[in-house]
């Protein structure tokens, strides 16, 4: 077997080492335990997306634009689940060079039921893969809403997790990619899916160019009740997002669980009080924005640190991305429209930095021999190669998809809004 995800190094599975198996090494045998928890993960990390980020995000917008939120979400679903069947799971996890993986596994040649990936069938890890593929294009949805074409929604979403997510998933979790064998350290996605999709984001919020009347005559969140509820199942769901990453069922899972609940809790009280000292009320929309932040920024520390250390990341995710969101939004004037930059790239940039410092033996630790400082270097390589790749390739696709479906609809389609002009339906009839 010559690669691992990241999360099989820091977690003492039962049937192997604390740094996993070595190269050669016979594959073990399935663990009925380890592949429950697996498949409960995978289908924990689907509910994030379906229906949880997509609930989050729409009621978030307004009232004419909810339907095609969820279209944009349900839709890049069922496209990227394609894509990762047909070649995307071996660009990611195949037998390649340092940058990306080989096609010898596209269309899924060979994927069955041996215990590659930890002690659950490969057919189990691969479904596993495919909700966070699924889960990170999604994310950037919260970029474009309510002005953007549904062909090139599409269109960029396919090319985009084939060229930017499936390789620095390869460069990050496998143990042959160049990132990971530096010594970056990511335990469930903070650079993969958090920085990637953020940088992403960022750069096609500012060549689709603000919705009109942005920033002065925006309207606030139709429904904070739905984005209420889309929050929770993201908190759910994102105990199979990281707890999952340990790929079994044990005390590494245990503790992921715990300092992911512990973080996310922090920086929701965090972010609450900061909107009720700068603004006199404390809003639920705030109070749950700031719970995602301290999910995003614990999910690459989230098998390495500890209680305490989960507590400090919560407290900096919330005055790190409140200040980011501000910035983006007032000072640069960035319609980045539901802060995925701010909330999801900077707490999971924020997170593998703070990764450095935070990590203890005694929660299993990194598995590394460099010091804090090196490694924080190491890091810092791997946010900015990772940043720098997604910035480029994005801005690439999103050349590609403006010369051939178009990027943004008429200023009429706007102002009628996505749900009748580019879907012949209405989420409400009032």
């Amino acid at each position: 077997m010559s690669m691992r995800r990241s999360g099989v190094l820091a977690t003492a599975i039962s049937i192997a080492l604390t740094v996993g198996l070595a190269p050669g090494a016979a594959m073990a045998a399935v663990d009925t335990g380890d592949t429950a928890w697996m498949l409960t993960s995978t289908a924990l990390v689907l509910f994030m997306t379906l229906p949880g980020l997509a609930l989050f995000y729409a009621g978030l917008v307004r009232a004419r634009n909810m339907v095609s939120v969820l279209q944009q979400v349900f839709a890049i679903a069922c496209v990227v689940s394609v894509a990762w069947v047909l070649v995307g799971y071996a660009l990611a996890f195949g037998v390649g060079n340092p940058y990306v993986g080989g096609l010898a596994k596209a269309f899924l040649r060979g994927v069955g039921a041996d215990a590659e990936w930890g002690t659950m069938p490969e057919t189990v890890f691969m479904m596993y893969q495919m909700t966070f593929a699924i889960i990170t294009p999604a994310l950037i949805v919260g970029a474009y809403v309510e002005r953007i074409r549904f062909a090139a929604v599409l269109l960029f979403s396919l090319l985009w997790v084939l060229v930017v997510y499936a390789p620095v998933a390869h460069w990050v979790w496998a143990e042959g990619g160049w990132l990971f064998e530096m010594g970056v350290r990511d335990f469930a996605g903070g650079l993969v899916v958090h920085t990637t999709a953020g940088i992403s984001a960022l750069l096609l919020a500012v060549m689709l160019g603000a919705r009109k009347g942005f920033p002065q005559e925006m309207k606030p969140p139709h429904n904070p009740s739905l984005t209420m509820i889309g929050a929770a199942m993201l908190w759910v769901g994102w105990f199979g997002f990281n707890a999952g990453s340990s790929l079994g069922a044990g005390a590494g899972a245990g503790m992921a669980m715990a300092v992911t609940h512990i973080s996310a809790a922090t920086a929701a009280t965090v972010w609450m009080f900061i909107e009720w000292w700068r603004l006199g009320k404390p809003s639920m929309v705030g109070t749950v924005t700031g719970a995602v932040a301290g999910l995003a920024t614990i999910t690459p520390a989230s098998g390495f640190v500890g209680p305490v250390g989960a507590l400090i990341i919560g407290v900096c995710a919330s005055v790190i991305c409140y200040g980011v969101t501000q910035w983006v939004k007032k000072v640069r004037r960035i319609d980045d429209s539901l802060d995925v930059f701010a909330v999801h790239g900077v707490g999971g940039m924020t997170g593998v930095l703070l990764t450095s410092f935070l990590a203890s033996e005694t929660f299993q630790g990194l598995g590394l021999t460099m010091s804090m400082g090196e490694h924080f270097g190491v890091q810092l390589i791997g946010v900015v190669a990772v940043a720098l790749w997604s910035g480029v390739a994005s801005f690439v696709l999103i050349k590609i998809t403006q010369a051939t479906v178009g990027l943004r609809v008429s200023r009429e389609d706007e102002a009628e809004g996505l749900d009748i002009t580019a879907h012949g339906e209405r989420a409400y009839e009032l």
